[in-house]
């Protein structure tokens, strides 16, 4: 679907654009600061000497933990009755197990698409062409 606008209402479209773009890039002329700083630089008007130190109340120190590997685990204790009944466990568990019984009285389902099943009808060969 192809629809187009009176040109007068394209123009003033455009030139509300243009009046937005060159109306922000002025503001930002103007309320931009004399000189830029690089990062770590401080304002001119800044104090010298070091930075007030932030204060964080929720804040929580690192756990040393975090800062070196975790500590190992504990050994495991030796137990030769929980050994034996995991280990079985673990065998029974990787038996196949039987399928479920089916039942005596089940009944195949239907199909619900029947082809007729024509046996005097005959293929044309491949080398005939068909009727047209």
């Amino acid at each position: 679907m192809i629809w187009t606008m009176p040109r007068p209402v394209v123009q003033a479209a455009g030139g509300l654009l243009a009046i937005a773009a060159i109306g922000s890039f002025t503001m930002g002329v103007i309320n931009a600061p004399e000189r830029g700083r690089l990062p770590g630089e401080r304002p001119a008007g800044a104090p010298k000497g070091p930075a007030a130190p932030i204060a964080a109340t929720e804040a929580t120190p690192l756990a040393q933990e975090r800062i070196e590997a975790p500590p190992p685990p504990p050994p495991k204790e030796d137990k030769s009755d929980d050994a034996s009944a995991e280990e079985a466990a673990a065998d029974k568990a990787d038996q196949p197990t039987s399928a479920p019984p089916t039942p005596t009285n089940a009944t195949q389902p239907q199909p619900t698409l029947q082809l007729p099943t024509d046996t005097n009808a005959t293929a044309p060969s491949p080398d005939e062409e068909p009727p047209h």
